[in-house]
């Protein structure tokens, strides 16, 4: 922090010039998408973006975000997938400076970068196999695999269901939902004799909007 503090005393008494600004957009613009009016929002002219060579500095590379001295504005330089540049951490944010010489001036610039339901939630497996012996007790409990989905908030895994109930019944572990385990519970006894295997769909859905859902199927001898 001390250093931090020294930096920012030294900048000013050489004459630079700080500002800060963020801009908000959603992920997946296309190339050439307008982020925001740079020269406005700072209060400068584009004259002065032009005859002080601005340029965008960042130590991460300045391959989604591009800087127009001619008409003073941000776009998208490459298409911004928000999972590839930060996983599952939110906020995720392009942190950068805008430099001009002649005086020198320097400028924070963050641009957040919101989720968009661009992923479905999937299962690693496509189907799960159970043998469950007809005196099996109702109540008994089987637990099933949990569906990942690569968005956040709002578009992240929010339910499941199981289909068809007439033998087996969804529980998802205390209140936690997505984030626990799922289970499927034994509601009705199994005759072997009048039938021989259940298929079962589980679902999961997540919160976007429009929603999305994977499905994994459950076969049971």
């Amino acid at each position: 922090m001390t250093r931090q503090v020294t930096l920012f005393i030294f900048v000013l008494s050489l004459g630079f010039v700080l500002g800060q600004i963020s801009y908000t957009i959603p992920e997946e613009m296309a190339k050439g998408s307008l982020i925001g009016n740079i020269a406005h929002d700072l209060g400068l002219q584009i004259k002065r973006l032009t005859s002080g060579k601005a340029r965008i500095f960042t130590r991460d590379g300045d391959g989604y975000v591009e800087l127009s001295r001619e008409k003073g504005v941000l776009i998208v330089k490459e298409r911004i997938d928000r999972e590839a540049l930060c996983k599952q951490t939110t906020p995720c944010a392009l942190h950068f400076q805008i430099i001009l010489e002649n005086p020198i001036e320097f400028y924070s610039i963050a641009v957040q970068i919101e989720d968009i339901n661009d992923n479905a939630p999937t299962f690693e497996k496509e189907e799960l196999k159970f043998e469950i012996s007809e005196s099996a007790n109702v109540g008994a409990t089987f637990a099933l695999e949990r569906a990942a989905d690569l968005d956040v908030g709002i578009n992240d895994l929010k339910s499941y269901t199981l289909k068809p109930t007439d033998n087996f019944a969804l529980k998802i572990n205390n209140n936690a939902g997505v984030n626990k385990n799922v289970e499927m519970v034994l509601q009705k006894p199994l005759d072997r004799e009048k039938q021989e295997q259940i298929n079962l769909v589980l679902t999961a859905i997540d919160g976007g909007e429009p929603q999305t859902s994977g499905t994994m199927l459950i076969v049971i001898t």
